[in-house]
């Protein structure tokens, strides 16, 4: 493919980058590789909007899943990826696993290409062959750990071709800690080129936006019903929802900015928000989850919109009562550990509180937040122990010392808890995929709870019918009864001892 006559000369000579070898393993070594090879600035703000945990690589799936997801899920959007095809495979496998209707665009590469420069110009190409106005409003080419670590300047791209918005950005496993924030890394790069569009003059209107009432941006992908029980809780207050971001089409970008506020559901989107208060617009923490957190909701959007007092009043004293009533009608009681990387495990969390669960230990995946400090402080008054960048293997000690009726949590912590004969859910499938706000919201959890702690007996005698089967010497397929070797064993493990006294005197050399 030739480069357009009139793109040729923007480059006066091939873009060379620094040659890395590696994968998810070696997540140090590629941040350094990144840093040689000029992203230092791109890192240093994701150090900075997404600070790391105890663990230096994602314990969850592709970060670049978030960003793509966000990107599949837009009309007129076009999304090609920069990876190892091994890492393009996982993902494209993935999001049409969860439902994706279009083709992933991959500019596969070789030792060649990523050292010469040549990668980055097929990138080029790819992107003035896609770009066609009358089938799309954007194409998002973003580059995976290897091309980051090499520097493959996406930068160097141009804004737009035929009126076609080029929208590139680096996702990372070594910069980008969960799936969940690298829908944010997109989500603020489009919000970011839509406001600038905005300053620079008049934009398209957005399509069915017909009221006129002040309306509130809500930050967060929710449960379908959720935007609109917000709708319904602060019509009182004079106000309307406004787009959910991440946005379903382009358009959407403008109406989220047109909001005098947002509403951040989901607490991690930080480039988003940034955006959002570039634009002199304010953002307003929490949620209308259960009684305690809809009153301090709506109160801190009635201020934010300067709705009197007594306005506020009205609207609280009309779905407070509701949610009360709910709340009683579908009461829980179990003990309860929580885990996720969603990012509205704390919001989960007091509402399980508020249906009079018992709940010990809350962990997420995310990071603490200005949005999410009002949760934490309320969990922890009712003697939560919230744990913001929980690992893996902090959830998996939270469930095996509480040992509670019911661990919610990712899918190892489920697969762990069933194991210990401990009846789990899946949070992302089983919790997240409910309504949350509202009187919806207050009952809609009781029920699935309620049914998976009753199989608590049940899953005894499993576990009890299966002992030690899949485990030690019953592990795998035996004709006949294992020959046993006691003496075996304990002559090996002698000599695994003996190999670690030697390295550790190596150690005090």
């Amino acid at each position: 493919m030739t480069m357009p006559e009139d793109m040729s000369s923007e480059i006066d000579e091939p873009i060379s980058v620094a040659p890395v070898d590696g994968g998810c393993s070696s997540a140090a070594e590629l941040k350094k590789a990144a840093k040689a090879a000029g992203a230092s600035e791109i890192l240093d703000r994701y150090a900075a909007d997404y600070p790391m945990g105890p663990h230096d690589k994602p314990q969850s799936m592709c970060p670049a899943f978030g960003s793509l997801r966000v990107g599949l899920r837009m009309k007129r959007v076009a999304t090609v990826l920069s990876g190892s095809a091994c890492c393009v495979y996982g993902l494209s496998f993935v999001s049409h696993f969860y439902g994706a209707r279009r083709s992933v665009g991959y500019v596969p590469f070789d030792s060649e290409t990523l050292v010469t420069g040549k990668l980055f110009e097929d990138i080029r190409e790819s992107v003035f062959d896609l770009a066609d106005p009358d089938k799309l409003d954007a194409i998002v080419v973003t580059n995976l750990c290897v091309p980051t670590a090499s520097g493959v300047p996406l930068r160097l791209l141009p804004d737009e071709i035929n009126g076609v918005r080029i929208i590139g950005i680096d996702v990372p496993g070594f910069g980008v800690p969960t799936h969940a924030e690298a829908k944010d890394v997109l989500t603020g790069a489009m919000l970011a080129y839509a406001r600038k569009e905005a300053e620079a003059g008049p934009v398209q209107r957005p399509e069915g936006r017909k009221d006129d009432r002040p309306a509130l941006a809500l930050m967060g992908e929710m449960f379908p019903a959720d935007p609109m029980v917000i709708g319904q809780m602060i019509a009182p207050l004079g106000l309307a929802t406004g787009p959910v971001v991440p946005v379903r089409e382009w358009r959407e970008l403008y109406a989220a900015l047109d909001c005098p506020a947002a509403a951040a559901i989901h607490p991690f989107y930080t480039a988003t928000t940034r955006e959002f208060e570039a634009a002199g617009r304010s953002v307003i923490g929490s949620a209308p989850v259960g009684v305690d957190g809809t009153a301090a909701w709506l109160a801190a959007v009635g201020e934010a919109y300067g709705v009197s007092t007594d306005r506020i009043a009205a609207a609280q004293n009309a779905w407070i009562p509701a949610i009360s009533g709910a709340l009683a009608n579908a009461p829980i009681s179990a003990t309860i550990t929580l885990s996720g990387y969603e990012g509205s495990e704390l919001l989960v969390a007091r509402l399980l509180i508020e249906s009079g669960a018992k709940l010990p230990y809350v962990g997420t995946a995310c990071p603490r937040t200005a949005a999410n400090q009002e949760d934490a402080a309320w969990l922890a008054d009712k003697g939560v122990k919230v744990k913001f960048r929980a690992s893996l293997e902090d959830d998996c000690a939270a469930m095996e010392a509480i040992q509670p009726d019911l661990a919610i949590g990712t899918t190892p912590v489920v697969q762990k808890a069933k194991t210990l004969g401990i009846p789990s859910l899946y949070f992302t499938n089983l919790i997240s995929a409910r309504p949350l706000m509202g009187p919806a919201g207050a009952g809609s959890l009781a029920q699935v709870i309620n049914a998976a702690c009753a199989n608590k007996d049940r899953m005894a005698r499993m576990q009890g019918f299966f002992e030690d089967v899949g485990q030690g010497d019953t592990a795998g397929i035996w004709e006949g009864t294992p020959n046993v070797r006691p003496d075996f064993r304990a002559l090996h493990q002698k000599k695994l001892e003996k190999k670690a006294r030697a390295a550790k005197a190596q150690e005090m050399i």
